[in-house]
């Protein structure tokens, strides 16, 4: 709205600016005093009203003329109470404070109305009007105010002050023509680092002023992924920020050679998603899916594979074995080669890692039959040649009273009680898998085997010498 002197509502509005907080030295004195207009005015009261051609007891008067009703000057109850007794110093103080009180709250505006209306809204109230640089965050803007302290002027303004923001300097401190306040906003910021979740509060306009705030420029070098540019703008209403850092990690894959990977993955699985490797349905991250990666970790990921296939393999014919006591013991005779056929067999197989670790025989398929093997094997068994026997006859006469196929249990065996590992190593099984299942002139023949490597009798150390053999 505009008043009739061309000046808007707005410069009206300012006149009650003062506040009760601001410690202006009016005189106790319950009229206007030349001294009360004089503070009213401030530093330039001289010249302001040299402007307006006016004097200090000609503005008393219109200053009287503009309040034709003085507001009522409240007394403390205490003033009161002891005012009907004894008009106590606790009285004079009170009525002192409530006239100063008065002044504050309405002498001022009351001064700088009637200036107003004497100038016009010229240079008397241009002089009582600051101009003041306000920087929000670094955007610089003018503000023309009648306020004394840097929160007055920031009201002026319109502009708040939050709960996180830094003001310089403090909303009670004074400020004058050509003062300078600078406010940096508070900016939420939800910072995510592999993972980790941190909320903080920082007064930067870009990504990267945040993180040096933070303390936490080291993360934008090297190869750090971020979810927004470094030189990005922090939003007024805040911000979600994603990083990951860069890490070399060594990745085992199935059967395939071990290799280092550099990545900004955070888990294992984001990490196969980079590298677009897929997991079969039975592939499996040792780890675990969310494993973490830090530098120099190892992922190990098995990957399991069932097929169906089918191989073509040989069926080996059946042998025939017929015995033939024509031929020596031991000895065969293919009579029938036989011929060995063929089969597709279907199998499933599963493998770890490129290794078989299964595999189950699923059909069979004959393409041809095998035809039968048959050999002749020789039962008859070799006489040995031996000459006198007069010497073992004694021997195992003395050994096992003559018994040759005496068997007692006590591990040796046979009429000249050989043990199983003697027997075994001088050939006895040519003949017998036991000395006592072979016939006397087959443990002769063994026998003298044994003699003539030892050169003498000495294998049957006491019969030996009982009878004067050589040993």
């Amino acid at each position: 709205m505009t008043g009739r002197d061309g000046h808007t509502a707005a410069s009206t509005a300012l006149l009650d600016w003062p506040s009760e907080a601001e410690n202006l030295d009016f005189s106790p004195d319950p009229e206007v005093t030349p001294h009360d207009v004089l503070t009213a005015l401030g530093p330039d009261a001289e010249t302001l009203m040299a402007e307006a051609g006016v004097g200090v007891d000609e503005l008393i008067r219109l200053i009287n003329a503009e309040t034709t009703m003085l507001p009522p000057i409240a007394l403390p109850d205490e003033a009161e109470a002891s005012a009907e007794t004894d008009a106590s110093e606790e009285a004079e103080d009170g009525l002192v404070s409530a006239v100063k009180t008065w002044k504050k709250r309405f002498l001022r505006g009351t001064v700088l109305a009637v200036m107003i209306t004497l100038t016009g809204g010229g240079a008397a109230a241009l002089a009582m009007n600051k101009s003041v640089t306000v920087d929000v965050d670094g955007e610089k803007q003018t503000i023309r105010s009648y306020g004394d302290t840097v929160g007055e002027v920031l009201e002026d303004a319109g502009i708040s002050v939050g709960a996180h923001d830094a003001l310089s300097p403090s909303p009670q401190a004074p400020v004058g023509d050509g003062g300078v306040i600078k406010l940096e906003r508070g900016r939420q910021l939800t910072l995510v680092v592999d993972g980790e979740t941190r909320e903080s509060w920082v007064r930067a306009t870009t990504v990267r002023e945040a993180l040096t705030q933070l303390g936490l420029d080291h993360l934008s070098t090297g190869g750090t992924w971020f979810s927004a540019p470094l030189s990005g703008e922090v939003p007024l209403e805040g911000m979600r920020l994603e990083v990951k850092t860069e890490k070399t990690v060594t990745l085992f894959d199935g059967g395939e050679k071990p290799r280092e990977v550099t990545t900004n993955a955070v888990t294992a699985v984001e990490l196969l998603d980079e590298l677009g490797l897929g997991l079969g349905k039975q592939d499996k991250i040792e780890e675990g899916e969310e494993f973490k990666l830090v530098d120099g970790a190892e992922v190990h990921v098995n990957r399991t594979g069932v097929a169906t296939v089918k191989k073509t393999e040989a069926i080996e014919p059946e042998v025939e074995t017929i015995e033939d006591d024509t031929l020596d013991k031991g000895k065969e005779i293919v009579e029938k080669e036989g011929k060995a056929g063929e089969k597709i067999v279907t199998y499933r197989v599963t493998k770890k890692n490129g290794k078989v670790i299964d595999s189950v025989e699923l059909h069979t398929e004959i393409v041809r039959e095998a035809e039968k093997k048959v050999v002749r094997v020789g039962t008859k068994v070799a006489v040995p040649n031996i000459g006198d026997t007069s010497v073992w006859d004694a021997l195992a006469q003395c050994e096992s009273t003559g018994n040759w196929s005496i068997n007692t249990g006590n591990g040796y065996y046979g009429g000249l009680q050989f043990n199983k590992q003697t027997w075994d190593a001088y050939g006895g099984t040519q003949y017998a898998a036991y000395p006592h299942q072979a016939t006397r002139e087959q443990q002769i023949d063994i026998a003298e085997r044994l003699r003539d490597a030892n050169g003498g009798y000495g294998a049957w150390p006491h019969c030996s010498a009982k009878l004067g053999l050589p040993r």
